[in-house]
C-alpha cells in the first residue's frame, strides 16, 4: 500500500506507482485532509453465525431419487 499526501498547484496530479502494481487493478482515492468525514459510511463485515437452527440428522439417509422427483 502506498499513502502519499501532496499539495497540488493545479487540477492535474501525476502519481508514480511501483513496478509491482503494473498490470494490476489499483484504487486511487482523493480527498482533502481537512475535509470532515461525517458523510463517509464504513461498511463492516460482521461474522455470521447459524446457531438459531439445530437439527438432529442422526439416522437420516439421503435419497437422491426422491430429492430430484418432480
Amino acid at each position: 500500500m502506498i499513502r502519499t499526501v501532496v499539495t497540488s498547484n493545479n487540477n492535474i496530479l501525476t502519481v508514480p506507482i511501483p513496478d509491482k502494481y503494473i498490470g494490476r487493478q489499483i484504487e486511487v482515492i482523493a480527498f482533502a485532509v481537512d475535509e470532515p468525514l461525517d458523510d463517509v459510511i464504513i461498511a463492516r463485515k460482521d461474522k455470521k453465525t447459524f446457531t438459531a437452527v439445530k437439527l438432529n440428522t442422526k439416522g437420516y439417509k439421503f435419497n437422491r431419487d426422491e430429492a430430484n422427483e418432480r
